[in-house]
């Protein structure tokens, strides 16, 4: 196999409870009841992985294209099947840039991410969902 990550969940003996650590060693909680006090829910932490993952993408294309970028927020929202497993049938990125940037090395970087680089949105893809991707400067 190549290149290995690793996480492990641990039930807290609470309802729907649950205690993770990734293999760096990141703590966090996990909830099937998810909320501020009982952690994200699983598929939440699934858009976060995404978002995360192009978002890095994105700025480190940017730097290397000398591009002056400030800030970067990356909005995500799926849209889930009615019945089980529920799986995310469509998802909608969101990249909200800032600073003073050339809007074609904006839309290139995203297109890199999206084709080539994110793993995460690559395999949304493969399972079929419909990702959808816009930005907007500030």
């Amino acid at each position: 196999m190549g290149d290995q990550k690793t996480a492990v969940i641990t039930w807290k003996g609470e309802s729907l409870q649950f205690s993770g650590e990734l293999g760096s060693g990141y703590q966090f909680d996990v909830s099937g009841q998810a909320n501020l006090e009982n952690g994200g829910s699983p598929m939440e932490f699934l858009l976060a992985g995404v978002a995360g993952c192009t978002a890095v993408d994105v700025v480190s294309i940017l730097r290397k294209m000398r591009q002056p970028l400030t800030g970067l927020t990356v909005e995500i929202r799926g849209a889930r099947a009615a019945a089980h497993p529920k799986v995310y049938t469509a998802v909608e990125i969101v990249y909200i840039l800032a600073g003073d940037l050339d809007p074609t090395a904006v839309e290139k970087a995203i297109a890199l991410s999206e084709e080539t680089y994110c793993s995460a949105s690559a395999m949304f893809k493969q399972a079929g969902t419909t990702v959808t991707t816009s930005y907007r400067l500030t």
